[in-house]
């Protein structure tokens, strides 16, 4: 067992450090979009299925609560798996792949930008919604695997995984957001929490 834990640490951390290795501008950019779209008084939108949707609460909820700073401002960051309510009125009613689509339809704007998490980049409620969102004029980010599938060329960045174990994307999907929020986090806030330092 201790060598299988030891092999499955080895696989994670390989994994990652490719990935960053030969993407972290990717990263750099999709922190730097999300900055601009919340400075503009825009919101982000977030959705996935399964360990994606849970992601999608996570990251949402470091935007709207907090990362690393104790005091600032909540960021207007919705994850679309939340509402019980409205994602099986409209899987009933109009069917499972528009569960995201049309809550994008809804509450999304021109000015927004959604970040569309899926390990294979295929998932077709996925994939609908980020093409609602590219139709109403919202900036895309993805957070996928594999080689990016159907998501990836609808993406303005597409944050791509290359690894066909989902286990391992899911850890890297992770870190990935751990840094963008960190990194939004001080290109928001870094001069104004040094402002109050300084009085």
């Amino acid at each position: 067992m201790k060598e299988r834990i030891q092999s499955i640490v080895a696989d994670s951390l390989e994994v990652k450090r490719r990935y960053f290795a030969e993407h972290a501008e990717e990263v750099e950019r999709a922190a730097r979009l999300i900055s601009e779209c919340f400075a503009a008084g825009g919101k982000l939108l977030l959705f996935g299925n399964g360990g994606s949707a849970a992601d999608a609460q996570h990251i949402a909820g470091e935007f709207v609560n907090r990362f690393m700073m104790a005091e600032r401002r909540g960021l207007p960051a919705i994850a679309l798996s939340t509402d019980g309510g409205v994602l099986t009125c409209i899987a009933n009613d109009i069917g499972f792949e528009r569960v995201f689509a049309r809550q994008v339809e809804a509450l999304g704007e021109r000015g927004d930008t959604c970040l569309a998490i899926s390990t294979s980049g295929t998932s077709a409620n996925v994939v609908v919604a980020v093409e609602q969102a590219r139709a109403q004029g919202l900036k895309t980010i993805g957070l996928l695997g594999r080689d990016g599938g159907r998501v990836a060329p609808l993406c303005d960045v597409a944050l791509v995984v290359p690894s066909h174990d989902t286990q391992r994307i899911q850890e890297t999907h992770n870190l990935i957001g751990h840094i963008i929020c960190e990194l939004v986090e001080t290109a928001l806030f870094m001069k104004e929490d040094e402002g109050k330092e300084r009085s």
